[in-house]
């Protein structure tokens, strides 16, 4: 039984009772004439992990785009413990968001990216970091996607913002990089919120606090995986996995 069966169904709840932590709101997203986000509502606080699930084409990734300010939307209410952010400026200190593509620039060398990207108080942790340490003298385009990947996700959870939007962490890379990224989510999400969406929802399933569907421009708090199957994200054929 995987981590996500484990838990009790009083962790899977999703409220808008309180102004703590990271929350969306009353988001609307219109792409020509197809409403792709209707009034979507999801939140997440420090030390939880949100997974959000969905087909493609859903609006997972532009959801995560409008809540942190790269991508336009009709209607939006974005805050961080009641302070409403109307920027990607206003948010530039508490969201980080990790997209879909590699982002560190190829020609300049992993030690010099550090220094530019972290602050003086957490550069030397990545620094020291012994997955890190191997590749400081590299240039990026020396790395493997997942070394690449990692890399990237390791200047998020050292970095000062407390939430973290994650747009396909797992994609491309192999089962090992998969694991060490899963266990860096998993270790700093004592301190920090997590967004995260990903195609290869049993990893999503198995490291998420808390598992959200983005169904036909609208959430749904997951509560079992049946849910999944019932509105139609999963074919009955894993219907027989142990719940």
């Amino acid at each position: 039984m995987d981590s996500y069966n484990q838990r009790r169904l009083s962790d899977w709840h999703i409220t808008n009772d309180t102004m703590s932590g990271l929350q969306a709101d009353s988001i609307r997203k219109e792409i020509g004439l197809k409403q792709i986000l209707n009034d979507v509502f999801i939140s997440c606080k420090a030390g939880q992990i949100t997974g959000l699930l969905g087909r493609n084409g859903s609006g997972k990734s532009t959801l995560l785009k409008i809540i942190f300010g790269a991508s336009d939307a009709s209607n939006k209410y974005v805050a961080i413990d009641g302070t409403k952010l109307n920027s990607l400026f206003a948010g530039r200190n508490f969201i980080h968001y990790l997209p879909q593509g590699n982002f560190l620039p190829d020609h300049l060398r992993l030690k010099s990216i550090i220094s530019c990207f972290c602050s003086k108080k957490n550069a030397p942790l990545i620094l020291e970091h012994d997955f890190i340490r191997p590749f400081l003298q590299k240039k990026i385009n020396q790395l493997s996607g997942g070394e690449k990947r990692i890399v990237e996700v390791l200047l998020m959870v050292y970095s000062d913002a407390s939430y973290l939007l994650f747009d396909e962490p797992f994609n491309g890379i192999s089962p090992l990089h998969i694991e060490i990224i899963k266990e860096l989510i998993k270790k700093h999400s004592a301190d920090k919120g997590f967004i995260i969406t990903d195609h290869s929802y049993e990893h999503i399933l198995d490291i998420a606090t808390v598992v959200v569907l983005l169904d036909e421009g609208n959430t749904k708090v997951i509560k079992e995986r049946k849910q999944l199957i019932e509105f139609g994200y999963l074919p009955d054929s894993v219907h027989q996995k142990s719940l």
